[in-house]
């Protein structure tokens, strides 16, 4: 043996690698799993495949199968500054399922991956426990998963979050943005906050940016955090920032499947609504959102009263980075989570068939002819 070559075993733990908690791990979210089961789920989780039946598409005409992916994104940098990890899976199914219900899919199943620098059950039983609890508000079923350890990469406390969902819809019954025509209504449904997009931001006017979990310094900011502000009416920075991403699959499906005449949705996400409004639009039509600018502008431009309501975190943060009216709305849902577009002879059905699943529409804009644009009336007005 030359004198570079290993005299001792080297294993996989010696590495960083503990499979024993990976077991572990798995076996404390089972259950969790367990309890989103759909009746098409076949076996459970611990196989190389999730298994799910598709013998209830062939009562379809033309089922047509959509997918999305997505993530949480640095909104987890907050969740580990806090220590707080519960609510992020929901974040995760909502990003991809509300993706999937913008085309009028139900999502049949879900799969996570979870990449972590070092596994601890009872941490990634939170984390999962927010997926679960997420599949369970879109009825969907957890289907299976992945739990990376990759020590030497991340932190031991860092971990990154990534989602995978499938839905299907019956081409007839699809929704299409070129069915979109000028003189549509376009209607919203509120956010429970700034959802998952935009944490960059809030990351830099909160001075979190580039602070790292588990130290002094984030010991400061976490106690920072966690004072109630009179701006959120007594709540605090960490509770209405870690709110949960809506997820908006029950309500929306049930109203269509009432009959409710909806030509197309949009899932407010990264962009906000300038550049997600947009996606639901025929090339040749255009929104023009009304938000009601009123009041004198302050230096920075930022006075805007919107005609519907705005959850007080997005107002407080976009006060503290001076948004302009036009940045807050290419940046941050504004209190839209989810956009529904119908012909003005069908709004009043459409607003009883949502207000019958527990939803409050409120007015967003109307279409006009264009090139696929999202325009605001108070720009035209000046």
């Amino acid at each position: 043996m030359s004198e570079n070559e290993q005299s001792t075993q080297v294993t996989y733990a010696d590495s960083g690698v503990d499979t024993a908690e990976g077991a572990r791990a798995v076996d404390a979210i089972k259950q969790m799993v367990a309890s989103t089961n759909r009746p098409e789920v076949i076996g459970g989780i611990g196989g190389f495949g999730g298994l799910f039946s598709a013998a209830a598409l062939k009562d379809m005409a033309d089922p047509v199968l959509i997918s999305g992916t997505d993530g949480v994104g640095t909104k987890l940098v907050l969740a580990q500054i806090l220590d707080r990890h519960e609510t992020v899976g929901q974040d995760l199914v909502a990003m991809c399922v509300n993706d999937i219900l913008a085309s009028g899919a139900e999502p049949l199943f879900f799969l996570d991956y979870v990449a972590i620098g070092h596994i601890e059950a009872a941490h990634m039983a939170q984390i999962v426990k927010g997926v679960a609890d997420g599949c369970k508000l879109a009825g969907c079923a957890l289907v299976g998963g992945e739990m990376a350890e990759h020590p030497g990469v991340m932190r031991p406390d860092d971990y990154d979050l990534a989602g995978f969902a499938v839905g299907v819809v019956d081409r007839p019954k699809m929704l299409d943005p070129a069915n979109v025509r000028p003189g549509d209504v376009i209607l919203g449904l509120s956010s429970t906050g700034i959802h998952s997009n935009g944490y960059s931001l809030v990351r830099r006017v909160l001075g979190v940016d580039g602070v790292v979990p588990g130290t002094a310094e984030a010991a400061e900011k976490r106690a920072e955090l966690e004072r109630p502000l009179e701006s959120l009416g007594g709540e605090t920075l960490a509770d209405a920032l870690l709110r949960p991403t809506r997820i908006y699959v029950k309500p929306v499906l049930a109203a269509l499947r009432a009959g409710a005449p909806v030509r197309a949705l949009a899932h407010i996400t990264g962009g906000g609504i300038t550049e997600n409004l947009n996606r639901a639009l025929a090339p040749d039509v255009d929104a023009v959102v009304d938000r009601r600018v009123s009041g004198d502008a302050n230096a920075a431009g930022t006075t805007c009263e919107f005609g519907w309501h705005v959850p007080p975190v997005i107002d407080e943060v976009c006060h503290r980075a001076q948004l302009s009216p036009n940045e807050a709305c290419k940046t941050f849902n504004m209190g839209v989570g989810l956009c529904v577009i119908c012909a003005a002879e069908d709004e009043d059905a459409v607003r009883a068939a949502i207000e019958a699943v527990g939803e409050h529409p409120f007015r967003v804009g109307t279409c006009v002819n264009g090139s696929g644009q999202v325009r605001y009336a108070d720009e035209a007005a000046n």
